[in-house]
């Protein structure tokens, strides 16, 4: 079983990062495009406004991992992963996590599920 990530395929910056991750995956990691799924068929404890709030990734052990832990677990499926890491630093994390938040808060494409 592979990792999946959930992402919003309508917004323009987050379609642009699945590219990447797509292109660059190692083949352990899965997308899930929020808009396209029927989510009573997935299974999953999480409404579709969760996932659209912030990214969310569905480990392989069965673990859900959100926001910016997502983003670094998921291009550690790729060569660059290492370039995310410091993301998780402790003098960093603090920071990034609060610039992640702001900014998911803000994104007008998360709003619009249907």
């Amino acid at each position: 079983m592979n990792d999946i990530l959930f992402f919003d395929g309508r917004c323009p910056i987050c379609a642009h990062e699945i590219k990447l991750l797509r292109r660059f995956n190692g083949g352990n990691l899965e997308f899930i495009d929020i808009h396209s799924v029927e989510f009573n068929e997935l299974g999953i404890d999480k409404t579709p406004q969760e996932l659209l709030a912030l990214l969310h990734l569905k480990t392989a052990a069965n673990n859900w991992v959100k926001g910016l832990d997502a983003t670094v677990q998921a291009w550690g499926h790729t060569r660059f992963g290492w370039l995310f890491k410091p993301l998780r630093w402790p003098l960093i994390k603090p920071i990034a996590d609060y610039l992640y938040l702001k900014w998911a808060a803000r994104r007008v494409c998360k709003l619009a599920y249907h």
